[in-house]
């Protein structure tokens, strides 16, 4: 994995996120140098799904009211059912997603997370992957889904469940060192 040293990395989650979605970037991202933070809706703490049942809870290090754009160099969206169905209703949340993208920083979303950058508008004429139950979601919302470990278009890095957490977590880490992304206006 590439060195990011004196990079931040913002992860947006909720209650009922997959556990190794949040847990393997966390752990990777920070080995590879960068400071990242975990941000919610609320302080305290968040409990993960761990495949088919509760998990274990994470620290949360910043509050949606807390977190600015303009501090991190990007942003990492875990999957599970429910913390991206929770998240895509919650306005701040979709806000803070979308600065991230307006100011050309790379945006990872894995799994289901696909949907918060459907209801974003993120994903109309970009390539991307996700799980596989949401793709005509994707597809609907303008998509070009790839049934591809790991999709990256214009600092976009998608990947497809927890099987691709290693293929995900080094393309992060590649497109956070190499920084801004020029982006052509979607269709």
């Amino acid at each position: 994995m590439q060195d990011i040293s004196g990079k931040r990395v913002a992860i947006l989650a909720t209650n009922g996120f997959e556990q190794s979605e949040l847990e393997v970037p966390l752990k990777k991202l920070r080995e590879a140098g960068a400071e990242v933070d975990v941000v919610s809706l609320a302080s305290g703490k968040i409990k993960g799904w761990d495949l088919k049942d509760w998990g274990r809870e994470i620290p949360v290090d910043k509050t949606l009211d807390e977190a600015r754009a303009d501090d991190y160099d990007a942003i990492v969206l875990p999957g599970g059912v429910i913390n991206p169905d929770l998240l895509r209703v919650e306005r701040k949340a979709l806000d803070f997603i979308e600065s991230f993208w307006s100011a050309k920083k790379v945006v990872g979303a894995i799994c289901h997370a696909p949907w918060l950058l459907a209801e974003t508008g993120i994903v109309r004429g970009r390539r991307v992957t996700s799980y596989k139950s949401i793709k005509t979601d994707v597809i609907n919302a303008g998509g070009l889904w790839e049934d591809t470990e790991v999709v990256t278009d214009q600092g976009l890095v998608s990947s497809r469940n927890p099987g691709d957490l290693d293929a995900f977590c080094d393309k992060l880490a590649e497109e956070i060192r190499e920084g801004r992304h020029d982006r052509r206006v979607a269709a």
